[in-house]
């Protein structure tokens, strides 16, 4: 168990970087952002709680975090990076709070178990790949703000039934 306390304010890049033993991880309330790659590669890591301040989570973050189940995205983020739990095999449940705008390139990517997504309402394009091989994925709702979805972004949800696309999304695939 990791407890980065009211003192800490930034996790930087690559700071427990494939940390293979670590299993949980509470991150504190003055903690503001998690850096890129900071946690990729921590294959045991099945809870991460993730404090109410903390406003971006970098690029390929929690790559390759595969024994983490769920994930809950609190409405203090509003940017999530590039690539950021790609390949987190073992996740099956993600919320996306309500401040986060954009699903980057390939945030969720091979995130094989998945079966439920909650995808906040501040959240206005979906981007490329952002989806891809999430072959345990049913159905999703996309919220009212969203306005692009980018190519490739539901690609290989081999399991997917049922999409519900509101008339505010303009572009699909460009």
């Amino acid at each position: 168990l990791s407890w980065f306390g009211d003192g800490v304010t930034e996790i930087g890049n690559s700071a427990f970087s494939d940390c293979s033993k670590l299993t949980s991880v509470a991150i504190g309330n003055s903690v503001t952002s998690i850096g890129e790659y900071a946690f990729s590669g921590c294959n045991s890591l099945a809870s991460i709680a993730i404090g109410n301040s903390v406003t971006s989570i970098g690029d390929f973050a929690f790559y390759d975090c595969s024994s983490l189940i769920n994930i809950t995205i609190p409405d203090s983020v509003t940017s999530i990076g590039i690539n950021a739990f790609w390949n987190c095999s073992g996740l099956t449940d993600i919320t996306i709070g309500d401040g986060v705008m954009s699903i980057e390139i390939a945030t969720f990517s091979g995130c094989s178990n998945l079966t439920s997504i909650t995808i906040g309402n501040s959240v206005t394009s979906i981007g490329e790949s952002a989806f891809l091989d999430c072959s345990s994925l049913t159905s999703v709702i996309i919220p009212d703000s969203v306005t692009s979805i980018g190519s490739s972004a539901f690609n290989g949800c081999s399991c997917l039934t049922s999409i519900t696309i509101p008339d505010s999304v303009t572009s699909i695939g460009t």
